[in-house]
């Protein structure tokens, strides 16, 4: 937790030349509190981990500052994980966070957990953005400001992401007359 109240609150500096659908890395270390009773990294602490993750590519892209006049913010409308192997205490993770793409709704990514070169965890979240009193900002919109104003289109999901939003009712959907 204070991981990520560190990186949201006191971020690291913007990454020059970071654009939008760059990777972003973030390296973090297993700590005790990160373990559940098996002595491997707790399902939980990995979502904590995403977030701080989430955190630093909002920094590098220079999303904070950009964000924070209009008073929107990014919360998590759904989110899985695939585990492949286990974090053990001490291991140092790499986490690559990268936009996939958005929709009318939500922004896309993946995180991506490495560990001595090898793969660990991928994990998918579907993020929407908020302004005052809650109202929900158009992921488009997000992404505009995010990009200066520069016209983005989304790239093709991935097929897997794509079902995984439409399954969990998460995906834009157009409105029947």
């Amino acid at each position: 937790m204070i991981q990520l109240a560190w990186a949201s609150l006191r971020p690291r500096r913007p990454v020059p030349g970071q654009g939008l659908l760059d990777p972003s890395v973030t390296r973090l270390r297993v700590h005790p509190g990160d373990l559940d009773l098996y002595l491997h990294v707790n399902n939980g602490a990995y979502l904590q981990m995403m977030d701080v993750a989430r955190s630093n590519y909002l920094a590098d892209v220079d999303g904070f500052r950009r964000l924070r006049p209009k008073g929107w913010y990014p919360v998590v409308a759904a989110s899985t994980v695939r585990y492949k192997r286990s974090l053990r205490l001490g291991d140092r993770v790499t986490i690559t966070t990268r936009v996939l793409g958005w929709d009318e709704r939500v922004v896309y990514l993946e995180q991506v957990f490495t560990c001595r070169d090898r793969l660990y965890a991928t994990g998918y979240v579907a993020g929407r953005f908020l302004g005052p009193h809650g109202l929900r900002v158009p992921a488009p919109d997000v992404v505009a400001l995010m990009a200066d104003g520069a016209p983005l289109t989304s790239p093709p999901l991935p097929d897997e992401v794509a079902a995984w939003a439409k399954a969990l009712d998460i995906a834009h959907r157009d409105v029947e007359a």
